[in-house]
Formats: C-alpha cells, sequence, structure tokens
C-alpha cells in the first residue's frame, strides 16, 4: 500500500479501485505483468549468506502471497494482512496468541467449526471458553473475567444471522489493556462492514466465502492497525506453517477485483428473495439484517453499509419437509459453503453445525426446520421462482 501510496494516482480512491491497483503495480515484477504472476518457487537465490534480497522461503514470504495480502489491508481499513491456508488456521494462529489459563468470549450462535474448534482443541489448550448470546455488549461486559484476553465475535452470526453491536464492545474493552478484540467478518465481507473502524483489534475472514467468490479456494487472513499483534501473528504465520499456496493467493487476488461488483448484486439479490419468503404462507420467519421485521435491523443499519446475500428461514414442518425442499430446487445447490456467485442451500442442524451439541443446538433455536441460503448473483426471477416450486413441493408432504 505504501509504494502504490508514493505514485500518488488519487488522494481518495474507493474500495473498488483499491481492489483492483492496490498491490498490483507492473513495475515490481521484471515482466511487468499487469496481473500478477503465479510464482511456485519454494525458496530465492541470495546475493551473500543471510542476505536475501527480500524473500528466502515461501512458507516464510511469497511474491504472490504479498501482493494479495497489500492488497487486503486497506480494503478492511488496516495496515496490515496475513493470509492463511483456511479461515481455521487463521483462527488457530489467532488463538496462539493466548496462553494456558486465559478465557476466550465467544459468541454461542456462530460457525460449527469455530464452536468445534474452541469446545473441543482449545480446552485441551487450558484455554477455557465463555459462549454467551451476544446481541447485548451487556452480557459480555458481564462476562469478562480476570483471566479474559480474547472476545472473539461474529456478526451476523452463522446461521441465525445475530449482530453484535461492535462498537459498544470495543469502547469497553478499549478500558482494558490486556483483552483484545476479534470479528469474524465473513458473512459481510470487507465490503459491507469494517470491524477495524469501529475499534475491533482483528478483523478475520474466511475468504473462502465472499472475498473470493468462486467456490474454488480455500484461505483465511487476519487484518490489523495493531503492529505488535502484527509481528507477534506474522511470527506464528512462519512458525506454525499453515499459509496457502501461491496458485491460491493468485485465485483470491483475482477474486477481489470483482467483489464490490459482487456483493452489490448479493444484497440485491438477498433483499428480493427475503422479501419473497416473509410473504410465503410455507414459511414460518425470515432472518435477514436487512429486513425491518429482524430485531436488529436498526443496528444492521448503523453498523454496516450494506448486506451480503446470506439469510435463514424457518419452514412451516419439519426436516423431512426442509429436506423435501432441498432435493427440489434446481438452481440452488446443496452444498456447505457460502458467498460464491451461484445460489447455495443447507440445513445447519444436520449440515454445518451437526458438530454443535444437541442441546446447544435447541437452545440456539437451530433445528430441523431452519434453512440457509447463500443467495448468488443469478437473476433474482428466477431464484425466486425456484424457490417457490420447492416450497410447493414440500407443501405436498405435509
Amino acid at each position: 500500500m505504501d509504494d502504490w501510496k508514493n505514485n500518488k494516482p488519487l488522494k481518495n480512491p474507493h474500495f473498488g479501485t483499491i481492489a483492483i491497483h492496490v498491490g498490483q503495480d507492473p513495475k515490481q515484477w521484471s515482466s511487468r505483468a499487469i496481473i500478477p504472476p503465479i510464482s511456485m518457487s519454494t525458496t530465492f537465490q541470495q546475493p551473500s549468506p543471510a542476505e536475501p534480497v527480500q524473500f528466502d522461503y515461501s512458507r516464510t514470504g511469497n511474491p504472490t502471497r504479498k501482493s494479495l495480502e497489500t492488497c487486503l489491508a486497506p480494503l478492511e481499513g488496516a495496515k496490515y494482512a496475513l493470509t492463511f491456508s483456511s479461515g481455521l488456521a487463521a483462527l488457530t494462529s489467532i488463538t496462539h496468541l493466548l496462553s494456558a489459563g486465559d478465557n476466550v468470549i465467544c459468541s454461542d450462535d456462530g460457525y460449527g467449526g469455530t464452536n468445534r474448534y474452541f469446545r473441543t482443541c482449545c480446552s485441551k489448550l487450558g484455554i477455557e471458553t465463555t459462549f454467551i448470546d451476544i446481541r447485548d455488549a451487556e452480557n459480555i461486559k458481564k462476562a469478562i473475567k480476570n483471566n479474559t484476553r480474547m472476545i472473539w465475535i461474529e456478526t451476523p452470526t452463522n446461521p441465525t444471522m445475530k449482530l453484535c453491536d461492535i462498537k459498544a464492545v470495543t469502547d469497553h474493552v478499549r478500558k482494558l489493556p490486556d483483552v483484545f478484540v476479534v470479528v469474524d467478518n465473513t458473512f459481510m465481507s470487507s465490503y459491507f462492514q469494517q470491524p477495524l473502524a469501529l475499534g475491533a483489534d482483528i478483523s478475520m475472514h474466511s475468504l473462502t466465502k465472499y472475498m473470493n467468490g468462486h467456490c474454488d479456494v480455500v484461505m483465511g487472513a487476519i487484518m490489523t492497525n495493531r503492529g505488535d499483534l502484527y509481528q507477534r501473528l506474522k511470527y506464528l504465520q512462519n512458525s506454525l506453517g499453515a499459509v496457502p499456496s501461491p496458485f491460491d493467493c493468485f485465485l483470491v487476488n483475482r477474486g477481489l477485483k470483482t467483489l464490490h461488483l459482487r456483493m452489490e448484486r448479493h444484497m440485491k439479490n438477498g433483499l428480493e428473495v427475503a422479501k419473497f419468503l416473509e410473504k410465503h404462507d410455507m414459511v414460518r420467519k425470515v432472518l435477514h439484517p436487512g429486513l425491518k421485521s429482524h430485531p436488529q435491523h436498526e443496528l444492521a443499519i448503523r453498523q454496516c453499509s450494506g448486506f451480503s446475500g446470506m439469510l435463514s428461514f424457518y419452514m412451516n414442518g419439519g426436516l423431512q419437509e426442509a429436506k423435501t425442499f432441498t432435493r427440489n430446487l434446481k438452481l440452488f445447490v446443496l452444498g456447505e459453503s457460502l458467498g460464491g456467485f451461484e445460489s447455495l442451500v443447507e440445513i445447519p442442524s444436520i449440515m454445518t453445525h451437526a458438530s454443535v451439541p444437541a442441546d446447544v443446538l435447541k437452545a440456539l433455536e437451530i433445528d430441523g426446520s431452519l434453512i440457509r441460503l447463500s443467495v448468488g448473483i443469478e437473476d433474482a426471477q428466477d431464484l425466486i421462482e425456484d424457490l417457490n416450486q420447492a416450497l410447493e413441493a414440500a407443501r405436498c408432504i405435509r
């Protein structure tokens, strides 16, 4: 970003311009390639022992990865960005900032893999996790203990679309120098939500989802403005070794170039689908922060600049109706990811959140009738027609 800024093409470039140009300067390559090349070399020639020109070993640093990380940072309003082999690899690296005996406060409703990691892996390292309802910032304040070191916020949550007031939490935590706040920004992407601007210490993404947007890469990222955290995380990135391949970095870098365009279409389609579902008599309730019916709609308007294509809804009926619905869809693909250009559907209770204990699922109201949609960028009317015919098919078995 600094090299690009020194060229001073514009004083205040907008999101799309940053996504297309930062980290992409052809002059950084001897070939002057406009598209950053894929550097597959694992090692780099040094002119003198222990005096590398810029890179020495590809786990530690790689030209293609640097190009991507340089582009990612300003998209999140960050000074620093680091990429990892998956979103969970990013989570694991962040957790290595902690020590045995530390406490983590985490959203009780969130990605099933996050819940599983804190519940079954961190516990073996002597790190305890307190799962709480993050809709009320007071719940987080009350849960903070003397050994609390990290607050992990997912907003909106996966799959019930609960929101956390990031600024309310960070304003309080700022008084506690030993505690840092991480926001999983995967559902919103850098385009619609900027956690660092709201006071978060770290913003984390599964780049697999919206940021890449093509369902062909698994990768994670961490963005921060804190130099101390960056240096520690950079050390962990190298020491733990969970780094992405140069080819995957090339693909995500490519995906970022259309992020702003894709997110606008995801938002438009997602809202149209949500409004359709609200009116359908086979649907009991729709969960989408962009709807006025969402209990935290005002917070969503204040905290976010728009909405992604993520929404969930409860069908009238149960698991059998939900399965019939998913089997009859023609355009929505049954699959366990999100954020790609194509529309996806899943049943969280038996798919993405199957590893969450049954009593926890029940308390969170994640049952067989809850369906999660990742609304893609197809024609909205075609998606609505597809949903309608599948809902009618589910009606027939009632």
